[in-house]
Parts: C-alpha cells; structure tokens; sequence
C-alpha cells in the first residue's frame, strides 16, 4: 500500500502558530528525531501516519489538552500555494470550491473531500484524513480552524461556518470549542463536516481572470503529475521492504514484482527524479534510524533487517548517511523519530 503523505505547508503553518503561542518548537523537533530546518525543506511532504506522534508531542510539551483548537485559532492564512490561485482565479467561491477538489492531492495524500447543497446550507465532507488521524481531536480542530480562516480570505471575511460535526469525542471544553469556532459543534458524529451558508457558493471573486485560471489549472494539473510519478518510489519502498531479509534486492528482482520490464522501471525512477540505488539507500537508511532511535534491537540484528552482508559494511554506510556511528546515532535518538525524511 502506498505510503499517505501531507504537503509540507501544512506543517509550516503549523510552526509558524506554534512560534506565535510560545511553544518550544526545539524541544518538539527533537522528540521527533528532526531539526527545524526540515519545516523549510523544497517540496517537502511529511508522512501522514506522522500526525499521530506530532500532535501527541505537540500536547506534552505545550502541557495543553487543547492546544490543536489553540493553535488553529493562530494558524496564518494558507497563501502563495496554487489552490489558493484557483480560488481567486475562479468567478465565484463556488466554482473555486469545485475546482480545487480535482487537486487535493497537492494538500494531502489522504484527502478526498465533498461538498453538497443541503437546504439553505453547503455541506463540505471532510474526509481530509485517514481513519486513525480523522478521529484525532488536535488535528481535527486545527484543520477545520485553519480552512475557516483560508476561506475568510478569500472571500474578503465573508466566509462563516453555520454549524461543525466532528467524529472525535469530548469528554470536557464542547462550551470552548463552540465559542472559538462560533457556531454550533456536535461531537461524536459519523463524518467530520462543515456546514456553511449556500448562499456563499455565488460570492463573486473580485480576481476572477479566465487566462489566469487556465494557467492555474494547467499548473495544478503538472504538480499532481509530478507526485503521480512520484508514486513509484512507494511501490518500490513497499517491495524493498519485503525482500530486505532475502537478500534479493535487486532492481530486476523489484521490476519483476511490479509486473514490468527493469528498463521500464529504471525509467519511471529516473522521471521521478530518483534511481533504485538511491531510493534502497533511503529506505535503509530511514530503516536504519527508526529501529535504532525505537528499538532496543542489536546491531547485528539491524544490520540484518535492513539487508547488509555485515556490520562493517552496514557501519560505513551509516557513518556516510549520517555522520555518526549507529552507536553514537542510539544515544542521542533513542525514543525519536516519529517522522522520516520526505521523498
């Protein structure tokens, strides 16, 4: 199965709310076996099943249980990406809305969101993440706090919500959460869901432009292209990681498995802007530091797991890739490295 991962955005607006409340970035950086720098990295997407580890970080060191709601309230308007070009480009926010759900994929992975008229209200689904992380309170309440303030700006502070379903549950602070979101909130619901006037659908874009939006459009379309051809290294990730302990890891032992010719294969990587030699190297190096920052496991048995003939080998390797020894890499990441390097 693929690998779901989050455009980097996400986690940068993230960062810049948690500047903003005073929150100690380094000491939640570090438990997640990453610098600050890694927010900035060039197309940078995070792994999805990362949210997990990141918002329960983000809770202990803030020492706030409502600290997704909190930092939503100060999340700066989601600007400069193409999603918001199609929004403005397009004549209404309606029409916006339609356009922009052809590419939620440039946002995340797990995102498969809909809207539909509902009476006097739009309805939009928020299906924006997998089935554990959409049932995680802190990145349900700052997701929808963060599209509340995007929508805001671009229909010039005309956008509101009329009532918010949420699937996580609330044992305390509903009150809170209905005044920070100002509107009804129902907990426990079978969809995350943001209802909002229909009447909103027709606001007018005073940046409406026709070329500008085929210019969006087709500039859009190229960035799905890219991260589609880019879903190769997945499958290949998925492949190395089985045959690791065979010691058969090979580019025709992985073409073979994906059903194609190994110059097929060769190409598709090369076109992603990779090779097999570099994405084995990632996936063992990624490997590498996971099992020893998480897991008590010998150095023979990672040397093992991750494919190696033997540790003097699997030593230069490690030594290249990070510039420590895996022993001296064991002290200082033990219990780190919630999230992995982007693709």
């Amino acid at each position: 199965m693929q690998e779901l991962r989050d455009a980097g955005v996400m986690l940068r607006l993230i960062y810049e709310a948690m500047k903003k409340k005073g929150i100690d970035t380094d000491a939640i950086f570090t438990r997640l076996g990453v610098d600050e720098n890694y927010v900035y990295t060039e197309q940078l997407r995070t792994p999805h099943s990362a949210q997990m580890y990141f918002w329960q970080a983000v809770e202990d060191v803030s020492g706030d249980p409502d600290v997704g709601l909190h930092l939503g309230q100060l999340l700066p308007a989601y600007k400069g990406q193409v999603l918001e070009y199609l929004f403005l480009s397009s004549p209404t926010f309606g029409e916006g809305l339609r356009r922009a759900q052809n590419y939620q994929r440039l946002l995340s992975d797990a995102a498969n969101t809909d809207f539909f008229i509902e009476g006097d209200d739009a309805c939009m689904v928020l299906d924006a993440a997998s089935d554990d992380v959409r049932r995680l309170r802190h990145f349900n309440e700052c997701f929808v706090l963060g599209l509340i303030t995007f929508f805001r700006s671009i229909t010039d502070g005309n956008f509101y919500p009329s009532r918010i379903e949420f699937e996580h549950e609330r044992s305390e602070g509903q009150d809170h959460v209905r005044e920070v979101l100002g509107c009804d909130v129902t907990f426990g619901a079978p969809e995350n869901r943001l209802y909002f006037p229909a009447k909103l659908l027709s606001h007018a874009s005073p940046h409406a432009e026709p070329e500008l939006l085929d210019l969006h459009e087709r500039f859009a379309s190229e960035q799905v292209a890219r991260l589609e051809k880019k879903d190769i290294v997945g499958q290949v990730e998925r492949i190395v990681a089985e045959l690791l302990d065979s010691g058969e890891v090979t580019l025709d032992a992985v073409a073979e498995r994906l059903g194609i010719k190994p110059r097929t294969l060769r190409t598709r990587l090369t076109e992603a802007e990779t090779s097999f030699n570099q994405v084995l190297a990632d996936f063992r190096y990624r490997l590498a530091r996971q099992l020893l920052a998480t897991t008590d496991e010998s150095i023979d048995e990672i040397v093992y797991l991750t494919g190696f003939s033997e540790p003097s080998t699997f030593y230069r390797a490690f030594k290249r890739w990070s510039g420590m020894t895996p022993i001296e890499y064991r002290k200082t990441a033990q219990g780190k490295d919630a999230m992995v390097d982007a693709m």
